[in-house]
C-alpha cells in the first residue's frame, strides 16, 4: 500500500462528512506515516502517536482514531489534521491547535 493509494481509500470518508485537508502535501506525508506503521506494526495506527506495537492497545489510535469526530465537531479538525471538517475543507492552511484526547477522558 502506498500513500496514494490510502489517499484514494481515505477519501470516501467524505460520504460520511469527514474532508481530507485542502493539503496536498501534508495529507501525503501523514498517509506516509500511516503507510510506514502499517508495515512495522501491521496496522494504521496514527502517525501522531507513538505505537505500543499491539493491535488491542492501540485500538483507539487506528486511523480513522476514536477521536477524529469528536475533534472534527469541536476544533474542525482532527488531532494529526487530516481529516477536517466540510466547513474548512477548501481551506489548506487550516491548522488548528487541537488538544490530545489519547491520555484523558473523552
Amino acid at each position: 500500500m502506498t500513500a496514494k493509494e490510502l489517499y484514494k481509500i481515505f477519501k470516501k470518508e467524505e460520504e460520511k462528512g469527514y474532508y481530507l485537508h485542502k493539503n496536498y502535501e501534508h495529507c501525503i506525508g501523514t498517509l506516509q506515516g500511516l503507510v510506514d506503521n502499517y508495515n512495522t506494526y501491521g496496522y494504521l495506527n496514527c502517525p501522531c502517536r507513538l505505537a505500543n506495537d499491539d493491535a488491542v492497545k492501540d485500538k483507539h489510535t487506528i486511523c480513522p482514531c476514536v477521536y477524529r469526530n469528536i475533534d472534527v465537531k469541536e476544533y474542525g479538525a482532527c488531532f494529526c489534521h487530516l481529516f477536517v471538517s466540510e466547513e474548512h475543507k477548501d481551506d489548506e492552511n487550516f491548522f488548528p491547535d487541537i488538544d490530545d484526547r489519547h491520555f484523558t477522558n473523552i
